[in-house]
């Protein structure tokens, strides 16, 4: 449109007198702005006061903040706080443990509150993948384990100490000094064996043996695929997210904790020489052979000689506080554990320095953990080895190469090895030096915007080292002189997050979208030396170094395995009634196969609080949730090269006319260049309950688990030219399905307050396929077959002992042959189950399943005053186990130690299950039979504390803020059927996971505890 020329001239004419309007309105507006601020200034006032628990002590730490609003800030150690606030405003008072508690602000500047205990807090921030949420709004299934809880237990590693405290985990630990528990979340969902993703403090990373469980602040555990699906293809087998203490504001924080304990290792009950030479004698005349010449002057207990009583020493110092815009956390921590077992010992340095700090919109923080473990490793299997050996073979002999004693062609026929002898002539250690932290920094544009760049590094510096002293140990040992052998390692892992989150609330709706792109590079490189031959000084002391000796060996090699993540999440509540959450991520592995290297990886999960509805007038109900989701989840957990062939640059070549030797390399294993994603699938159904004032809590899930393309090395024949480990392929189809119950009660209303909290977990893993056309697959004793559990136990069945000769020529079949002709009064009886008249292989059928039906957690406190009191007790129901240490003392055939009391077959001796004792013969001690297979059900007191706080008028007088002293038991109780040492015991073997090998047990422990607190 055109102005006309009068039209230009009003306009020119009204210009100065709208700029005069406007500098009117600009001022007339000021004034108002420095009104109201003044009045705003008026009304606003400080508000005070003090937060106590249920029995009037102190809350420190508790979160006070106003709500809707942006202001808050925590009680010091007496409790005290101080806000500003105005009236009609709404103190929001939060402490983990406890119910949250709203306060309306009026006329009075003191406001005291106290909290009270409940099982479940609704309000509690729970710190879920690249960010948080209210426990009372997460609609995928997420444990929350209380840190104290974890702190109670003296344990290694993290793993150890979650049994038993939430549900859908398995844990199988063990007594070795540094080793490390095994977990699954929700089952066996591939076959990598692999413990799940650990998160700590935003870092990818394990919470492995160089981990100090004492610097925890909170446990989340992700275990299903909406909840963890975020992470991509790292989560396939869960997410346990740690976040470590935090300084907090108030001036300087100092905590001390000591604990001091002893070890007590499980002992069998063996038979003595006097009773060791009448079972060898019944044997080896039973069947003919001359007896052994035995020493039965000697009467050696090698348990006396292998076991000792450990020590465990878990010390930590702190140092905390903060202001308004920083906090600071300097951690110290020491574990010492000198093993049950000689020669074994385990030691671990920690420290950990924790920073953050605000100004304005930008925010800054770090994580840097140093730790230096070491671990001093017992070679061979010592728990197998004192029952291998003789009470008739001396400790010490001088005949033998090094002084030992051990077996002897006339006097004692055994292959047991010494264990005094392998401790004293190998030294083995295995120590790592690790460096892990993390630098984030948010810029926060608005209430509702903010960008997070989260940067990762971490380094580990191992060193393995072996000497080995000239000696023997075993019979028929081939002579090896002084050997020295060191494998040094480095691994470096850099991460690099950059995340964006959108979170805004308007009128009734709630929305939060994370988006965000992930880097991780992982690097490793190892390079190992050894000689042979090595120096000796006039004292004895060997030169254990590499520069000494003959005959050098060397190698190495190095790893990079990179992945490339993009990913996002959005999250919408509507009036806190319905909730949605999506997520969707996107991974690109180095590892695999060109072609297959990207995968996407979505998920939903929606819930629906019934409590918040008009319908819903239940008033004892405090809130009610129902829960689905569905997602999906990859893994590409192999190892860095596995799509790529592998050369052998070792060899050598005779060519040309002199013959010279050149080198050559030759392809020697198989490779599959098509490996792809396994992808998990999963459904998730549960509901949520509170009720009787969040005194009782109630959590009920059902899942089923999908895993397709499970990643599996498929054995060839060598025929092929392969003469590798077998190439891995996508060939299985693995499911897993199970219930979840937990439930907890919480009532500190009076003087004795008491929880009760109990969970339990069903799961039942199946084989959908097996790949290639195959329907089964034999290991061991086990057989994995389609349609059924992986690893059922797979033998010959017995039907108890023939007691006559007329009882083994009438044990025939439909045509009437003799089934087990050259058997013998006292022999066993095995099933014909194919009725073939004769008892082989083709007999054995599924017997027993390895897998547990239930596992349970009961967790039990109180306190009265001063004294607190808990009690946690774990069990895992209807798995059947292979006593493999039994099957060594029970068998006859071999020389070996027996049983203490055990009485096999005479005619004077018929009412027994053991068979006659029969030498040199497995006749009736066949390993593949189910005689050794056993109840391995059990039901543990996995901790047993008291604990006295010292009352206020003493902390006073020796001017400390809090001190408490503790006694507590670990693994005091066990109720089981089961015959061996430990039914708790782990193994590595994935078809094979109920086959007790002689692993070292789960001990009991004892423990002294003083915490301090200025």
């Amino acid at each position: 449109m055109r102005l006309t020329q009068s039209q230009a001239k009003a306009c020119n004419h009204a210009a100065p007198l709208s700029h005069l309007i406007m500098r009117r309105l600009v001022k007339r507006y000021f004034f108002l702005f420095i009104l109201l601020f003044l009045s705003s200034g008026i009304m606003a006032q400080i508000i005070t006061g003090t937060v106590t628990d249920e029995k009037n002590a102190p809350l420190p730490g508790v979160s006070v903040s106003i709500k809707g609003g942006t202001s808050a800030t925590v009680t010091n150690e007496q409790g005290n706080f101080s806000i500003d606030a105005q009236p009609g405003q709404t103190l929001v008072f939060s402490y983990v443990g406890y119910a949250s508690q709203e306060v309306l602000v009026g006329d009075s500047k003191t406001i005291n509150v106290q909290l009270a205990v409940s099982a479940i807090d609704l309000g509690e921030v729970v710190v879920v993948g690249y960010g948080t949420q209210q426990r009372k709004d997460l609609t995928g299934a997420v444990s929350v384990v209380n840190a104290s809880d974890v702190k109670k237990r003296q344990a290694t590693t993290v793993a150890e100490a979650l049994q038993g405290l939430a549900t859908g985990i398995k844990v199988r630990g063990g007594g070795r000094p540094g080793s490390e528990a095994q977990i699954q979340i929700r089952g066996l969902k591939n076959l990598s064996n692999t413990n799940p993703l650990y998160v700590i403090d935003g870092l990818i990373t394990t919470a492995n043996r160089d981990f100090n469980p004492s610097d925890i602040e909170s446990i989340q555990i992700l275990k299903d695929a909406s909840a963890a699906a975020i992470y991509g293809s790292r989560a396939a087998n869960g997410v346990i997210i740690i976040t470590t203490k935090k300084g907090k504001e108030g001036p300087m924080k100092i905590d001390v904790s000591a604990k001091s304990g002893i070890q007590i290792m499980p002992r069998y009950d063996l038979a003595d020489t006097k009773e060791f030479t009448r079972l060898n004698y019944m044997a080896y005349d039973n069947a003919g052979v001359p007896r052994q010449q035995l020493d039965t002057t000697i009467n050696t207990d090698w348990q006396d000689v292998a076991f000792r009583t450990g020590h465990v020493n878990d010390l930590n110092l702190s140092f905390s506080g903060g202001g308004k815009n920083g906090s600071y956390l300097t951690s110290l921590g020491y574990f010492g554990n000198k093993g049950t077992v000689i020669s074994t010992s385990f030691d671990r340095f920690s420290f950990r320095v924790n920073t953050q700090g605000s100004k304005g919109i930008f925010s800054i923080g770090e994580n840097i953990a140093i730790s230096n473990a070491k671990a001093d490793e017992m070679n061979g299997n010592p728990i197998i080895d004192v029952v291998r050996m003789l009470p008739t073979i001396p400790v010490y002999n001088p005949n033998n190469p090094g002084g030992y004693g051990y077996g002897d062609e006339a006097k004692a026929r055994t292959f047991g090895t010494n264990p005094l002898a392998i401790a004293n002539l190998i030294d083995e250690t295995n120590e790592n030096l690790r460096i892990r932290g993390n630098i984030w920094s948010e810029l926060k544009f608005t209430n509702w915007l903010k960008y997070r760049l989260n940067m990762g590094y971490e380094t580990s510096r191992d060193h393995y080292k072996y000497f080995r002293r000239p000696g023997n140990w075993t019979l028929n040992q081939a002579y090896e002189p002084s050997i020295a052998n060191e494998n040094r390692a480095e691994f470096v892992s850099k991460l690099i997050e950059n995340t964006l989150t959108f979170k805004h609330k308007f009128s009734k709706h709630d929305v939060t979208v994370i988006a965000g792109q992930s880097f991780q590079q992982d690097d490793y490189a190892q390079i190992w030396g050894e000689k042979r031959e090595i120096l000796q000084n006039s004292t004895g002391h060997y030169y254990d170094v590499l520069d000494q000796g003959v005959n050098a060996k060397l190698g190495g090699y190095r790893n990079r395995a990179v992945l490339l993540s993009y990913f996002g999440r959005a999250e919408y509540a509507y009036d806190d009634k319905y909730l949605l959450n999506v997520v969707f991520r996107r991974d690109g592995s180095s590892r695999l196969g060109a072609g297959h290297k990207w995968g996407n990886f979505p998920s939903v999960s929606a819930a629906w609080r019934i409590s918040r509805e008009n319908f819903f007038n239940v008033d004892w109900v405090n809130d009610l949730k129902i829960r689905a989701n569905y997602g999906t989840l990859g893994s590409s957990n192999i190892g860095y090269y596995e799509s790529r062939a592998f050369i052998n640059t070792l060899t050598t070549i005779t060519m040309g006319v002199n013959q010279q030797k050149q080198l050559a390399a030759t392809q020697v294993q198989l490779a599959n260049s098509d490996l792809r994603w396994e992808t998990l699938r999963q459904q998730n159904y549960g509901f949520d309950l509170s009720v009787l004032n969040n005194k009782l809590s109630i959590s009920a899930e059902y899942f089923i688990a999908r895993t397709t393309d499970v990643l599996y090395q498929s054995p060839i024949l060598m025929t092929t030219g392969h003469d590798g480990s077998a190439p891995r392929s996508n060939a299985l189809t693995l499911q897993n399905k199970g219930w979840e119950l937990s439930a907890t009660y919480r009532n500190y209303d009076h003087a004795f307050g008491y929880y009760l909290g109990a969970n339990l977990t069903t799961l039942r893993n199946k084989v959908v396929e097996l790949g290639y056309g195959r329907n089964e697959l034999y290991v061991g004793n086990t057989v994995t077959r389609v349609g059924q559990p992986i690893g059922m136990w797979y033998m010959l069945q017995t039907d108890g002992l023939f007691q006559s000769q007329e009882e083994v020529d009438n044990y025939r079949n439909a045509e009437g042959k003799i089934i087990q002709p050259t058997a013998k009064p006292g022999d066993i009886r095995f099933k014909d189950n194919n009725g073939d008249g004769q008892i082989t292989n083709e007999d054995k059928v599924i017997v027993a399943s390895p897998w547990p039906k239930l596992e349970l957690g009961f967790n039990t406190g109180a306190s009265y005053k001063n004294f607190e009191f808990t009690m946690d007790w774990f069990g895992s129901f209807g798995a059947k186990v292979f006593n493999g240490p039994r099957s060594v003392t029970d068998r006859f055939d071999d020389n070996s130690n027996y049983r203490s009391g055990i009485k096999p077959w005479t005619p004077e001796n018929p009412n027994t299950n053991v068979p006659r004792a029969y030498y040199a013969s497995t006749l009736n001690s066949r390993g593949d039979t189910d005689r050794w297979l056993e109840n391995g059900s059990f039901f543990r007191l996995k901790l047993i504390s008291i604990a006295y706080n010292l009352p206020d008028h003493l902390l006073k007088k020796i001017g400390f803020a809090n001190a408490q002293i503790s006694l507590t038991g670990q693994n005091v109780i066990t109720i089981t059927k089961y015959t061996g040492l430990d039914p708790e015991f782990s193994n590595s073997s994935i078809f094979e996971k109920g086959y007790d090998s002689g692993v070292y047990p789960n001990v009991k422990m004892y423990s002294l505890g003083l915490q301090l607190g200025f």
